[in-house]
């Protein structure tokens, strides 16, 4: 049995704006999860049928899928941001199914986004605590795609997908993909916001996880979720302004990407005068 099963799904290269671009996100967010300092662990890429996708380390497999391509994709352009929501949680969730399925030996998930980054300290966390329900991320960092600071959130399962580390069992993954009903699809696979609250009210809620456990990229060409750039957002916007005080907490969790920060969650090793 694997501890912990890294699952990346991909949207269909229709949905992607710049594939090249996503292609390269997706190598540094393989780089990353492949940087943990506990073996005990596998990635699965669910990605349709002909997508191009980088060269995989060892412990990562490719699912390959035939989904069509989401056509509702687009906040802005594909009708009211509800039904937008509705139909990425089904495309979502749907992919994540294909990649669980793949990997039912696993005593843990954790579904990252194929932008994203986390931190090398999870699955050594996990491997401590095996009989845990799970956690939520609810500490994590933003960061500005090639940019030099990151931002300490302390909001981070509301914002972020990669946001869930979820005991297996809990999720009821049924024994074929037909079984699946697309509710329960949308909400305990497509939806990072509704498992937490589902699990607590079965008696099985998830803990927070103890530490800064991934990072949020924004501010590139390639997102669906449009989101900001941090500085924008947190430091130089009106809004931001009218709240000084809420300013000042967000300047004082500001931190520069340093080789620590490097070699946590960018999978870059230390350098040889460390």
């Amino acid at each position: 049995m694997t501890l912990l099963t890294f699952i990346i799904p991909v949207r269909h290269q229709v949905n992607a704006r710049d594939w090249s671009l996503l292609k390269a996100n997706l190598t540094q967010t393989i780089a990353s999860i492949s940087n943990q300092t506990n073996g005990d662990w596998r990635g699965v890429i669910v990605a349709n049928e002909g997508a191009d996708l980088p060269d995989l380390p060892p412990r990562f497999s490719v699912e390959r899928v035939t989904f069509p391509p989401n056509d509702m994709h687009e906040i802005g352009k594909s009708g009211s941001i509800k039904d937008v929501y509705d139909a990425f949680r089904a495309d979502k969730g749907r992919r994540v199914l294909k990649g669980m399925l793949a990997a039912r030996d696993s005593r843990f998930f954790m579904i990252v986004d194929d932008d994203d980054f986390v931190s090398a300290r999870i699955v050594q966390y996990v491997s401590e605590n095996p009989d845990a329900n799970g956690w939520t991320i609810n500490r994590g960092y933003i960061w500005d795609d090639g940019g030099k600071l990151l931002l300490g959130y302390d909001d981070f399962d509301h914002l972020c997908g990669t946001s869930l580390i979820i005991r297996s069992d809990l999720y009821g993954v049924p024994e074929r993909f037909e079984d699946a009903s697309l509710d329960w699809i949308k909400s305990m696979l497509g939806s990072h916001v509704r498992i937490a609250d589902i699990l607590a009210e079965r008696g099985t809620p998830l803990a927070p996880l103890p530490f800064r456990g991934a990072v949020y990229r924004v501010a590139h060409r390639g997102s669906h979720s449009k989101a900001p750039s941090l500085l924008v957002k947190y430091f130089l916007s009106w809004e931001a302004m009218k709240r000084p005080r809420r300013l000042l907490r967000h300047l004082s969790k500001l931190r520069l990407v340093g080789e620590t920060a490097r070699q946590e969650f960018f999978g870059m090793p230390a350098s040889p005068n460390a």
